[in-house]
């Protein structure tokens, strides 16, 4: 079932920075739901957050909401089967998206995540965002907590995300009886947005795609917040194209990693972006997950869509872009003054230690990375899949550290 859209107008966005804005807002339009409510993610921790999460989604499901969970089968693999029974005894539809037996006691589904953050509730509301529902997504509360954002999105987009997670749906015949259609969503701000997905069949490329539009479109100014950040040759060529010509091209990258070998990667680049005059910054005080930027004055997006091999050509991924002056100038707002309290900007000198290893690693990595959309199509040879979500008996609660 293709899944094409085009740009809607007549909407409104709210930004939402961190856990601590976002679960707030997620978890009243559950318990203010009359109808439906469909929600995708990577990961559930069964914590604070996750507790909350549920309790929200049993009191939707006793007054009779219909409700599609989605998770992932790698990320979400851990989840213990109390808290999957409770959601099952109350009506509420649990699904898990590629799940793999594990070889050795290691997860084996490495490859094609479900990776997209989405929540839609009655068809009328929104959510698009990197976040997962767990305690690491609350930097206000504990130091690994990351710092990441999504959007609350109202208007004619929604249908086209309602769309999208229906269709996941109704492709691996997950659900026997989903309601076809809500109201229609009248016009409702002026923003105009387009919901641009990644999968491994119709749009492989079309979230890098828009990046690339929007990179060579620009005119004064682009900053770009990512979490993991090892892009394609394209993506790169198309930054240092920007910056020759002229645009303030800013990256804010990891400074305080999750996963060392992330910053590993992107250090690597450093020294040829900076000799074309892009700024870079490392973002200190938490570990960034972020995936959200900006072009020019009126161009953003947000979304789960890493600038990685992952994300770029495996994951199925989730941005919105949008055209919102408001909403770009206070994405730009915040992004500089998080790098004046919380980043070091990174210098050439900086950047050239170590360039005897990183350069190799660089010329082999970006020889590899041109090829790997093609090479990545063969790898794993599976058909992925959904599969009802139930409880196991025995299964060990993940405990968060």
């Amino acid at each position: 079932m293709p899944v094409n859209f085009q740009w809607k107008e007549g909407n409104e966005a709210e930004l939402l920075i961190n856990g601590s804005q976002y679960f707030p807002s997620v978890f009243d339009a559950i318990r203010a739901a009359r109808r439906e409510i469909l929600i995708e993610t990577f990961i559930i921790f069964n914590d604070e957050v996750g507790q909350e999460l549920k309790g929200a989604l049993l009191d939707a499901a006793a007054r009779q909401v219909r409700i599609d969970v989605t998770v992932d089968g790698y990320g979400t693999a851990d989840l213990d089967s109390e808290y999957i029974a409770e959601l099952e005894a109350a009506g509420v539809n649990l699904h898990i998206y590629d799940p793999r037996p594990r070889r050795l006691g290691m997860r084996t589904n490495l490859f094609r995540r479900l990776h997209r953050k989405i929540v839609v509730v009655d068809g009328e509301v929104a959510y698009i965002s990197g976040i997962n529902f767990g305690w690491d997504h609350l930097p206000d509360k504990y130091i690994m907590g990351k710092q990441d954002y999504g959007v609350r999105v109202r208007g004619p987009i929604v249908e086209d995300i309602r769309r999208v997670a229906r269709t996941l749906l109704l492709e691996h015949e997950a659900v026997q009886e989903l309601p076809e259609t809500l109201a229609s969503c009248p016009p409702v701000g002026e923003s105009k947005m387009r919901l641009v997905i990644r999968d491994n069949d119709q749009h492989p490329t079309d979230i890098e795609d828009h990046y690339i539009g929007a990179i060579r479109s620009a005119k004064s100014r682009l900053v770009i917040a990512n979490a993991y950040f090892f892009p394609g040759y394209r993506l790169w060529h198309e930054l240092r194209n920007a910056a020759r010509r002229g645009v303030e091209v800013i990256l804010i990258l990891q400074g305080r990693p999750d996963m060392p070998w992330a910053r590993m990667f992107s250090s690597s680049l450093y020294s040829y972006l900076l000799k074309d005059g892009i700024q870079i910054f490392e973002y200190k005080e938490h570990p960034l997950h972020a995936k959200i930027a900006i072009a020019d004055h009126d161009w953003s997006t947000v979304g789960s869509s890493n600038l990685d091999p992952l994300s770029l050509s495996l994951n199925l991924e989730a941005n919105l872009f949008i055209r919102d002056a408001r909403l770009n100038q206070q994405i730009h707002d915040h992004l500089m003054a998080l790098i004046d309290s919380s980043c070091r900007m990174v210098t050439p000198e900086a950047a050239d230690r170590g360039r005897w290893w990183r350069a190799p690693l660089m010329l082999v990595s970006f020889h590899f990375l041109r090829h790997f959309p093609l090479s990545a199509g063969w790898l794993p040879g599976h058909t992925s899949r959904l599969e009802p979500l139930t409880a196991k008996p025995r299964e060990k609660q993940r405990t968060p550290n």
